[in-house]
């Protein structure tokens, strides 16, 4: 019995995987990316680390994929969007940003390529678990990973220069704003389901400020551990 098998490109997996890069690159500029740290952060980082074996040959598409526990790993421009609206205006590295929602950990990967120190929790214990170890292996040193319900945000570590949320929620959780210092920014998926916004808020002197950014759809932000 005969068997075929997929051919091989004559330079190798590794040439595959950056040509993807670069494509995955292209459709987020085409989408409005314009943070040039950004797209290079998304660009130099391995996104099929960051999914299931059976996932890696979808890992450059601009889609979002499943991790288990009936969560996903976000769509690259949307991360990319999101990263872009918590450091737009920053020439330095924002000292200290707060993520709700670990998931795989790629988002957070991100960040912590871009600000001086990610606090990240996640409500679901084996996938803040494995991502501990996936970043870890990846090197990654300026990471303080938490256990914990995200709608609380992290109060021992507080106030944080930013703030995103991997989730969407029904309001803007009162812990978040009261959480974050005075020039610092929250990035949030606000709504009910079908129907969220990206919404940005910002907390100066007087008080906060807010915009939306583009319709989006998440996951729901829980309440609790699981």
């Amino acid at each position: 019995m005969s068997v075929m098998t997929k051919p091989q490109h004559p330079r190798g997996h590794a040439y595959l995987a950056n040509n993807r890069r670069a494509g995955l690159i292209d459709r987020l500029r085409a989408e409005g990316i314009r943070d040039e740290r950004v797209l290079a952060t998304i660009e130099k980082l391995p996104r099929h680390e960051f999914v299931d074996e059976a996932l890696k040959e979808r890992a450059y598409e601009n889609s979002a994929l499943p991790i288990g526990h009936a969560q996903t790993i976000s769509q690259p421009a949307v991360v990319a969007l999101m990263t872009q609206a918590l450091i737009d205006g920053h020439r330095g590295k924002l000292p200290r940003v707060l993520e709700v929602g670990t998931g795989s950990g790629y988002q957070t990967a991100v960040l912590a390529e871009l600000v001086g120190t990610v606090f990240t929790v996640e409500r679901i214990k084996p996938l803040t678990e494995l991502a501990r170890k996936r970043l870890a292996h990846l090197g990654y040193r300026n990471i303080h990973f938490g256990y914990a319900d995200g709608m609380n945000g992290w109060l021992p570590y507080a106030p944080y220069d930013g703030i995103i949320v991997t989730a969407g929620a029904e309001g803007v959780p009162p812990a978040l704003t009261e959480q974050l210092a005075v020039g610092g920014r929250l990035v949030i998926p606000v709504g009910p389901q079908g129907r969220q916004a990206l919404r940005v808020i910002e907390r100066n002197s007087r008080g906060f400020s807010q915009r939306d950014l583009a319709a989006v759809s998440f996951v729901p932000l829980l309440a609790g551990k699981a």
